[in-house]
């Protein structure tokens, strides 16, 4: 019978692999998770679903005290946007769930090996300068997204940016182009148009939201026209030119 370090080794520490590997620990057997992030929780809670819920909900509130919503009720404001202090707030939301899955690793004895995993076999796995052995490997490591041709990104520069460095935008823009009328891309797209920014959403299918139920789709239609959002259907993207910090 072969000897292994470990009884399961988790590729990924998103919620499909944090979850796995607490619970196979929790039944008692010896557990692993290999994550080259320097944090938990993966694409969620680091830059998806947790940090754009979070600026989903502070854009909520500055565009209802901003735009009259909150008047109508007798609550007068004259708001002004701190977005250091939003993005602040963003990184507390992700830092403290992020910790708060590395204490249930410690708690329930789940090893965590920091790098990037690379499979030597079936059995043996590199992760960083480490190899480690496991009877069974749970591969839980997402996906990427496909580029688009002739559309460069660069986070860095702000100019063209995917949903990560949407989140981190330093400033609010005053005309954004989505590429893409998904959960995602209109997420990103409601969050600036709330601060602010005159937002046109591209799509190449002739609905928002696809594969969704279709009444779903038009009734989502029809609320972000009536937030500001310009919404092109039937087009597609064919490229982008940079100049300088405009596209």
């Amino acid at each position: 019978m072969a000897e292994y370090d470990y009884d399961v080794l988790v590729i990924g520490a998103g919620p499909g692999g944090y979850v796995a590997a607490i619970r196979a620990a929790q039944l008692g057997l010896k557990v692993a998770c290999a994550e080259s992030r320097e944090t938990l929780g993966g694409t969620c809670l680091n830059v998806g679903c947790i940090p754009s819920k979070a600026m989903l909900h502070a854009s909520e509130f500055y565009d209802a005290a901003k735009n009259g919503a909150m008047a109508e009720m007798g609550i007068e404001t004259n708001p002004k946007l701190n977005l250091d202090k939003m993005h602040e707030q963003r990184l507390d939301a992700v830092d403290g769930l992020t910790k708060g899955i590395e204490f249930l690793f410690k708690k329930n004895k789940v090893d965590w090996k920091k790098g990037h995993a690379t499979f030597q076999d079936a059995h043996t796995v590199k992760v960083g300068d480490e190899t480690v052995t496991a009877k069974d490997v749970i591969i839980a490591t997402g996906s990427s997204v496909t580029p688009l041709p002739g559309v460069d990104v660069d986070n860095d520069k702000q100019v063209v940016v995917d949903s990560t460095g949407a989140l981190e935008l330093a400033k609010v823009p005053k005309k954004m182009v989505v590429i893409g009328g998904g959960v995602i891309g209109l997420e990103m797209g409601s969050i600036w148009n709330r601060l602010g920014a005159e937002v046109t959403v591209v799509e190449f299918l002739d609905q928002l939201l696809p594969g969704m139920d279709g009444d779903v789709r038009k009734e989502a239609a029809k609320i972000f026209k009536k937030q500001g959002m310009e919404l092109k259907l039937k087009t597609k993207v064919t490229g982008v030119t940079v100049k300088g910090k405009k596209a």
